[in-house]
């Protein structure tokens, strides 16, 4: 009598072992069904976290467009700064900027101070 023959309360042992083979596969297909769609799940949630993420961003540069509106920083400079446009007999060129830097001052840097090691 072959193993493969041999029965089992009635059945044999080559039905009983692909019985089992097919349940664990089907456990293994469920599992594998159910990794599955709680993965998809998660993506679809971090994919709504990125898409208002980026609403987020297109406010924040429409709000960062409109601070830096020129005529909007000219008109807060004036009111809370008194600033206003350069008079003429203050503007210079490229080439004359070195003439009105402060002379340098001779720099005379002194000698660190020498630590003493006591024993």
């Amino acid at each position: 009598m072959s193993v493969l023959n041999r029965r089992i309360r009635g059945f044999r042992l080559v039905d009983v072992i692909a019985l089992g083979l097919l349940v664990l596969l089907i456990m293994s297909v469920y599992l594998a069904k159910t990794i599955a769609s709680r993965e998809r799940a998660e993506i679809a949630s971090v994919e709504r976290q990125i898409a208002a993420e980026r609403a987020q961003i297109r406010l924040l540069e429409a709000e960062v467009a409109h601070l830096e509106q020129p005529s909007r920083i000219e008109r807060l400079s004036t009111l809370y700064l008194e600033m206003g446009p350069v008079d003429v007999t203050r503007e210079t060129t490229a080439d004359s900027l070195a003439a009105l830097a402060p002379p340098k001052a001779p720099s005379a840097r002194a000698p660190a101070p020498k630590l003493e090691v006591v024993p």
